[in-house]
């Protein structure tokens, strides 16, 4: 069976220092699952939209490996929390602040992270 992908004129974009940078359509993302956007520094983040349709991106890199695999990981939520756990060694991070539910010491970035309109220029 083939399905229909959800159109929408909504894109998703991350806040970096210099504005807003649009990493794809919002009806690319799968609830659930998270994708890796290449930023203009050379760095990657880990865009997650959950099946409340809200959105999430951190950095792509695991701190404890140094690979650049969270936005392969498994989503879920501890205690309310949403997290991410990596696909490598499992530790679970917090989608929403980046800490390391399983380290304290531990965190990675995260990103301000919107739907907006898709831009007509």
């Amino acid at each position: 069976m083939t399905l229909a992908l959800e159109t929408t004129d909504l894109t998703v974009q991350l806040q970096l220092a210099d504005g807003w940078f649009t990493v794809c359509d919002l009806s690319t993302l799968v609830p659930g699952r998270g994708v890796a956007a290449l930023l203009p520094d050379g760095r990657q983040a880990a865009v997650f939209r959950d099946r409340a349709d809200r959105l999430y991106a951190v950095d792509n890199r695991d701190p404890f490996t140094g690979a650049a695999v969270l936005s392969r990981g498994l989503t879920g939520s501890h205690e309310g929390r949403p997290f991410v756990a990596s696909p490598l060694l499992k530790q679970r991070f917090d989608l929403a602040g980046g800490q390391c539910l399983d380290d304290a010491t531990v965190r990675v970035a995260t990103y301000e992270v919107r739907a907006a309109p898709r831009s007509l220029d």
